[in-house]
């Protein structure tokens, strides 16, 4: 019996991409709250793997004690970072009062220049500001259980990635197993290629970000101190932990630097030089540090990486912001090693005659 490769029409082949592409959308966002923690789990242990490697191999230690000292090696540094941001946000609210008073003062000008240009009186500038506070505390009941709840949800969210993790290490070499089993022989090559390739690169990649997150914050801290700014450690920490979010941290950092700066400083200057800073360091930061640290095999362009940041936090809020270029980069790799998934790939990576040499343009 002969078999005959039936062509289907473009429509039909556009009908199954969309629906594919809508049903994976509605799978994640009703199962957030499993799979954002296991994919966090993926890339941190994809980090710890050489760690956990080094504990069995030269220490001798056991696979499952060899997980649990990585893990607990990671989740203490993750309280240390936290306990010291928390530590200058308490130092913070000390300054609240100023706020205040600053806050107060800048309503007044703002009231005097509407009521000179849009010839709107104060009293009812204060109308309405008084029903949208009257507003605003009605719904605040609804508000503190929401954070109450958001809160609870952050805390079970950390439990269950450090679970996750722990087992993904203890069973790395048995999921790699069932990886290879699943496809064909014939396929095994280019399973192991890109098994080995995801690690590598994920791995690199994170490190990288981490080291770039590290070196933003030296600098912003440095920057800030010179200019005699109040909080410049927790300024500097906020410009680096905000930068990992390609291109939209930057400027949730700087509102959020900015407003800090203008609550505790003295003079409105500074506020000016907080803003100029943080648009300097970002320059540096995106056109030395990132190509340098953070560049590897795979590359992502510009468009592709606004959209999956944006997706990302479409479907899973600020944590999709953070997984959207790792998951990306996997769905990279994996288009660039399968024939019908290339053109994928292509449309993913960087266009090489985007930056010709001047040399090359000028001739």
């Amino acid at each position: 019996m002969q078999v005959v490769n039936k062509e289907y029409p473009f429509y039909l082949k556009l009908a199954c991409i969309l629906l594919s592409i809508i049903a994976l959308c509605y799978i994640a966002i009703y199962t957030k709250e499993l799979l954002s923690p296991l994919i966090f789990s993926c890339l941190f242990s994809m980090v710890l793997m050489p760690l956990t490697n080094f504990f069995e191999k030269k220490w001798k230690f056991h696979r499952g004690l060899a997980a649990m000292v990585s893990v607990l090696l990671l989740l203490s540094l993750i309280i240390l970072v936290l306990y010291f941001i928390g530590s200058q946000v308490s130092n913070l609210a000390d300054d609240w009062p100023r706020f205040q008073s600053q806050l107060n003062s800048t309503v007044q000008k703002a009231q005097i220049y509407i009521e000179s240009t849009l010839h709107i009186k104060a009293s009812k500038q204060l109308d309405y500001i008084h029903q949208a506070t009257t507003k605003l505390l009605s719904s605040s009941t609804v508000f503190a259980a929401a954070t109450l709840l958001s809160l609870s949800s952050i805390f079970l969210f950390l439990i269950f990635t450090f679970i996750y993790t722990f087992f993904f290490l203890l069973y790395r070499r048995l999921i790699k197993k069932f990886l290879m089993a699943v496809f064909k022989d014939e396929n095994s090559l280019v399973v192991i290629d890109v098994i080995e390739n995801v690690q590598s690169i994920i791995r690199k990649y994170i490190l990288g970000l981490l080291l770039e997150m590290a070196i933003v914050a030296a600098i912003a801290c440095l920057a800030f101190w010179a200019l005699g700014i109040k909080y410049a450690i927790l300024l500097g920490l906020i410009t680096g932990i905000f930068n990992i979010i390609p291109y939209i941290g930057i400027f949730v950092a700087l509102v959020i630097s900015v407003l800090i700066t203008f609550a505790t400083a003295t003079i409105l200057s500074k506020t000016l030089l907080v803003l100029i800073t943080i648009i300097i360091i970002h320059l540096i930061d995106s056109n030395i540090l990132l190509p340098i640290i953070v560049g590897s095999k795979v590359r992502i362009n510009a468009l592709i990486t606004i959209l999956g940041v944006v997706i990302g936090e479409m479907l899973w809020g600020i944590s999709g912001m953070f997984l959207s270029i790792p998951v990306m980069a996997v769905l990279k790799i994996i288009f660039d090693r399968i024939e019908s998934f290339k053109p994928w790939g292509m449309i993913m990576g960087e266009d090489e005659k985007v930056f010709e040499p001047l040399e090359e343009i000028l001739s």
